[in-house]
């Protein structure tokens, strides 16, 4: 559904004015807490522009991008023509792109969990709509379109952790991809949430770092949960849910004594 279809091949590509960006890729069964997320330097084409190029039709509302390996997304097209920074990515931290990571063309998109958006080893970009086709993890009970739900995780102490009594420091991230995290909280036990310390924000699309440093800790077995809010002051939800159909959600907690 585009006005120019065209083939681009990999020394085109790379002749092209190429941007770098910071963005944190998130897997969409990643559970609370969990670890299937990462934060990466990318080099690459906006797709925007790429896109621009196509000239999509009217009525068209989705870009399914093939993989090498037979794999597809289902991306809503919007998201790859506004403002974020969605490219066709052909490098990672300074090097060129790692085979494990999509060598030599992948794609990263900030604001959607991978399975619909991160396709490695693509050779291929339809621009359709949803009502007419979908992708490999849609035809397999997941939701369509993947937005990243906002999160945020204890890092340390981990849990069942033994920590000395006094003062203890509890550290994580937190994300909410092209929205920004603005407030982290924490909670000991069940005394009042604090605010912890947050670190610089790389971009509105990467995780954000956060410290808290409970003083007077008690020997005994605590509980520590965390929360964050996104820029615009909207609270993470506590609602509990799993990865599947579309992303889970709640609030962290660890449990750790100190001794």
């Amino acid at each position: 559904m585009v006005e120019n279809e065209f083939t681009l091949n990999f020394d085109e590509l790379m002749g092209e004015e190429l941007v770098e960006t910071y963005l944190t890729l998130t897997c969409v069964s990643n559970p609370v807490g969990g670890d299937l997320i990462g934060n990466a330097k990318w080099l690459g084409y906006p797709l925007r522009k790429l896109l621009e190029r196509a000239a999509p039709q009217a009525g068209a509302d989705m870009v399914l991008s093939t993989s090498h390996d037979g794999f597809s997304a289902s991306t809503p097209l919007e998201v790859l023509t506004d403002d974020r920074m969605a490219l066709l990515a052909v490098g990672m931290n300074g090097e060129p792109l790692p085979f494990e990571h999509g060598f030599p063309v992948r794609m990263v998109v900030p604001g959607l969990y991978g399975y619909v958006s991160a396709t490695k080893w693509v050779v291929d970009l339809e621009v359709t709509r949803f009502q007419d086709k979908t992708a490999y993890w849609t035809t397999r009970g997941w939701s369509e379109r993947g937005p990243i739900k906002m999160s945020s995780r204890i890092d340390t102490p981990r849990s069942f952790a033994k920590v000395p009594s006094g003062e203890v420091v509890l550290g994580g991230t937190a994300w909410a991809q092209t929205r920004g995290i603005s407030r982290v909280q924490v909670q000991i036990d069940d005394g009042p949430w604090e605010d912890a310390q947050l670190a610089e924000e790389a971009t509105l699309d990467t995780w954000r770092q956060w410290r808290h440093v409970w003083s007077g800790a008690r020997p005994g077995m605590h509980t520590g949960r965390v929360r964050a809010y996104d820029a615009s002051g909207e609270l993470q939800t506590s609602d509990r849910a799993n990865p599947v159909p579309n992303g889970a959600s709640g609030w962290h907690q660890v449990q750790f004594s100190v001794e």
